[in-house]
């Protein structure tokens, strides 16, 4: 039976947003692509749709931006505008992926930290509605913000998160903000949870359209089975999140260095059978190394660069994790690209 809204779902989500500016943000994942269907099933429609890129996401969440376009113009409604964080000429990168190889650092999340997010997502999406009085991100209000203001009301952001453990927690971490844009959840007014988001997708727009996780290719809360996905379908790109990580722990600013392990970074990925336990971040993962862990699994040959003629291996594996895992992951993990 198709996933609809009860009446009681449909009159919790227009109560708190009808006849308010709408600016929903646009992961491209699972949850934002069913935050669309459920504001078109509760009759609502965002006036603004917002998407961060990073410059790191994966070939299939560009795919899938893709689809959603030609779906919003189908549907009559505003299409996702691309925010991205604008740099000055002089800054030798443009995106997150340059910022960590030129400083020689890793993405904040693999400290335990969010600026990554803050700076790369957040910021740009923010700066497109409130608009920017100087620097490279100059630009001005968008209409929907200088009509809120004018009107005195605030711009209700709509985020994706669902009634999971971990998305309520988030939610409860960023309440409704005091600033110029109060956030709204309307998955968890629904009371939907990732399953219902993935239920709803598959009887609204088709299972095809269920999206893998949106994320950086060298995102430090990837699974084990997503590096075994990442280095089948899109070897370059594992390459290139070795070398990031390379770069770092081996660079002036590794907090490697502060901590006696009895040998250097090099040494521990390329010898040892593992780290010692650490509060230390040691690589991508945080308490592991990619680049070890691509070693210990045969994903890497003894220059740490791929092994393209395994790919059909690697994803088999991911295919076999995933189900372990039961990660409500749609990606295909059967066939080679």
């Amino acid at each position: 039976m198709s996933l609809m809204l009860t009446d009681a779902q449909r009159s919790a989500v227009r109560s708190a947003l009808l006849g308010r500016p709408l600016a929903l943000c646009f992961g491209a994942g699972v949850d934002s692509t069913a935050m669309l269907v459920l504001l078109r099933l509760a009759g609502l429609r965002p006036s603004v749709i917002t998407f961060a890129d990073t410059g790191g996401e994966k070939p299939p969440t560009w795919a899938h931006l893709a689809r959603i376009q030609a779906l919003l113009r189908e549907w009559g409604w505003p299409t996702v505008d691309v925010c991205r964080k604008a740099t000055l000429s002089t800054t030798p990168y443009d995106d997150l992926e340059g910022n960590c190889l030129a400083n020689e650092t890793l993405p904040s999340l693999a400290f335990g930290l969010k600026s990554c997010s803050i700076k790369w997502k957040q910021q740009p999406q923010d700066q497109f509605l409130i608009g920017v009085s100087r620097g490279p991100a100059r630009r001005s209000a968008h209409p929907l913000w200088r009509h809120a203001q004018a009107r005195g009301q605030r711009i209700v952001k709509l985020i994706g998160y669902d009634c999971g453990k971990a998305d309520r927690r988030r939610a409860a971490a960023a309440g409704r903000a005091l600033g110029p844009c109060e956030y709204c959840y309307p998955l968890q007014l629904a009371g939907w949870s990732r399953a219902d988001c993935v239920r709803a997708i598959e009887d609204h727009l088709g299972a095809d359209m269920v999206p893998i996780k949106s994320a950086c290719f060298f995102c430090p809360a990837s699974r084990p089975w997503e590096l075994f996905w990442l280095a089948g379908h899109h070897p370059e790109l594992m390459d290139r999140a070795l070398h990031v990580e390379r770069r770092a722990l081996t660079g002036r600013h590794s907090r490697f260095d502060d901590v006696d392990f009895g040998d250097d970074w090099e040494a521990m990925v390329r010898d040892a059978p593992s780290f010692p336990s650490t509060k230390t971040t040691v690589g991508l993962g945080r308490s592991f190394a990619w680049n070890h862990w691509a070693r210990l699994n045969g994903v890497v040959d003894e220059n740490f660069t791929v092994r393209r003629t395994r790919r059909a291996r690697f994803i088999a594996i991911a295919a076999e994790q995933l189900q372990v895992d039961n990660a409500l992951d749609r990606r295909a993990c059967g066939a080679l690209p």
